[in-house]
């Protein structure tokens, strides 16, 4: 079968979950278990047409699978289009959303207590955002798709999380606003050079542009991408987030919304400002090294296992950022790997944080102890996935790394041995605070408090939670054991990328970035 163009499925996939979410909300209340199940029944339909439909399409000859393009309108003379597209870059992205959304409604169906068919609803509104943003190509309508997000999360954080939710949910908004509204100022200035929204035109116009203009425009751009990543020092409020989130805010913030941020490096940053970015790519990799260790350090001094799975999720993202910033084939695969990787573990570890939480209403680590004995199946699982989280070879999580480190090993870039050599401590501190709380919580002796969480568990995980669990553990042995079926897919898109960026390795001189050759080059 070849690429679909001009049809109407991506718009099926993104307005669907939307309207079906509004449609939930309106429904009374007493209604709730109707909900839920119209929500689960309509996320898993969506799921449904996205694998049928996107695993059988071919690419075509610039390598799209999916395509549908039209005008949408016209502002101050620039031209804005219905653009969606599905490539390598972006199909497991939308798979993985649309896999995770149906699984994370079933497994926190007893979760929320109060209004749950209207958190629902705001569930799928969320789906069909994240899924614009990853399918629209018009740099406008991304952007609106980027800021449709922050509503619904705003929200399910806001309404139903935690003891400190309304300082939670507003420091997400704050950090994700500032950033967008310094990107748009940045898009509007290169959108009137160019013409128009289409990265094509703005890569383009970019090239005629001073080089410190470039740079500055570029920072604008890595300046909301970074916060949503979350890059140190801009990380500050994802713990908060996560820690305040119910559990689908948590599984889905991890699992999809943080992906968006080295996404959109990849997709618009990179390709418009190519030579600048060879330049950024320095500090950017520096952060991320300092995002990996640091995350990993906080992350054991934690006592609260979802804040302890939040800065890990820090310093896992933090990998993902560093195989970017290689510039090579292998450290950006792994890169692509590694977030679809992070989504399935990281989604998984706050699943299981949410149904043991649903049984004690306690996520202190002091809390617990001898969790093994009453939920022999339980442990069996989050040890499996506490092993695919630290990167345990055969499962999910050592592919990615691997190929992150070897990227940035081998990469053209001076600082690439020694960044990755100091990266690699990361991963033996991940094993250390992960390892030392499953056994604290696990095999530690049971805390004698009568009103512990482990005097609150009754019973192992129901059939409802086991058949949430098993598609994510055995994606956790598949991409373990066969990555190739997921970097199959990305692998030309990511070498069309860096071929067209011109990566130091194809052109080592543009590193100095004087401007003048970097004119040169380009012509």
């Amino acid at each position: 079968m070849t690429a679909w163009i001009n049809t109407h499925l991506l718009s099926f996939l993104v307005f669907a979950p939307i309207l079906w979410g509004l449609l939930l909300m309106l429904l009374p209340e007493r209604q709730a278990p109707l909900v839920k199940l119209l929500a689960l029944l309509g996320a898993t339909g969506v799921f449904t047409v996205a694998l049928m439909h996107l695993l059988r399409a071919t690419p075509d000859a610039s390598g799209i699978l999916v395509r549908e393009w039209s005008p949408w309108f016209t502002a101050v003379g620039l031209p804005v289009d219905y653009h969606l597209a599905v490539d390598g870059l972006n199909i497991w992205l939308i798979l993985l959303t649309a896999f995770l959304t149906p699984l994370t409604l079933l497994g926190t169906w007893n979760s929320l207590e109060r209004k749950a068919g209207a958190a629902m609803g705001l569930f799928l509104v969320l789906e069909g955002s994240m899924l614009g943003a990853l399918v629209a190509q018009d740099l406008l309508l991304f952007y609106v798709f980027w800021e449709a997000m922050l509503l619904p999360m705003f929200f399910l954080i806001g309404l139903w999380g935690g003891q400190d939710r309304k300082y939670a949910a507003t420091k997400f908004m704050l950090f994700t606003l500032a950033g967008s509204l310094i990107w748009l100022v940045a898009l509007l200035y290169i959108a009137t050079k160019a013409g128009g929204f289409s990265p094509e035109l703005m890569a383009q116009a970019a090239q005629g542009l001073p080089f410190r203009t470039q740079f500055t425009l570029l920072l604008a751009f890595t300046l909301a991408f970074a916060i949503k990543v979350p890059l140190f020092p801009l990380h500050t409020w994802l713990p908060d987030a996560h820690t305040e989130a119910p559990t689908m805010g948590s599984v889905i913030l991890a699992g999809v919304l943080l992906k968006l941020g080295p996404y959109g490096l990849l997709r618009f940053a990179l390709p418009i400002f190519p030579a600048a970015f060879i330049v950024l790519a320095k500090p950017i990799a520096i952060l991320s090294v300092i995002a990996i260790i640091y995350g990993a350090l906080v992350a054991m001094v934690q006592w609260d296992i979802k804040k302890l799975v939040a800065y890990s999720s820090v310093s896992h993202m933090g990998f993902v950022m560093l195989g970017i910033c290689s510039m090579t084939t292998l450290g950006t695969q792994g890169a692509m790997l590694q977030m679809l990787n992070h989504g399935i573990s990281t989604g998984a570890l706050f699943l299981l944080v949410g149904m043991i939480y649903d049984r004690t209403h306690t996520r202190m680590i002091a809390d617990f102890g001898g969790v093994a004995t009453k939920m022999p199946v339980f442990s069996a699982i989050f040890l499996i996935i506490t092993l695919s989280s630290i990167g345990l070879p055969l499962t999910n999580g050592f592919v990615g790394e691997f190929l992150i480190l070897n990227g940035a090993f081998t990469s053209h870039f001076a600082w690439g041995r020694v960044l990755a050599g100091i990266s690699t401590l990361g991963i033996l501190l991940s094993a250390v605070y992960m390892l030392w709380m499953f056994k604290r919580v696990f095999w530690g002796p049971a805390n004698p408090d009568g009103e512990s969480g482990t005097a609150h568990i009754s019973g192992d995980l129901n059939a409802r939670e086991v058949a949430v669990m098993l598609p994510l553990l055995v994606l956790v042995f598949w991409m373990g054991l066969h990555p190739q079926t997921f970097l199959g897919h990305s692998q030309p898109a990511v070498e069309q990328l860096l071929s067209d960026a011109q990566a130091p390795g194809q052109r080592p001189t543009v590193l100095a970035a004087p401007e003048p050759r970097v004119s040169e080059e380009r012509r």
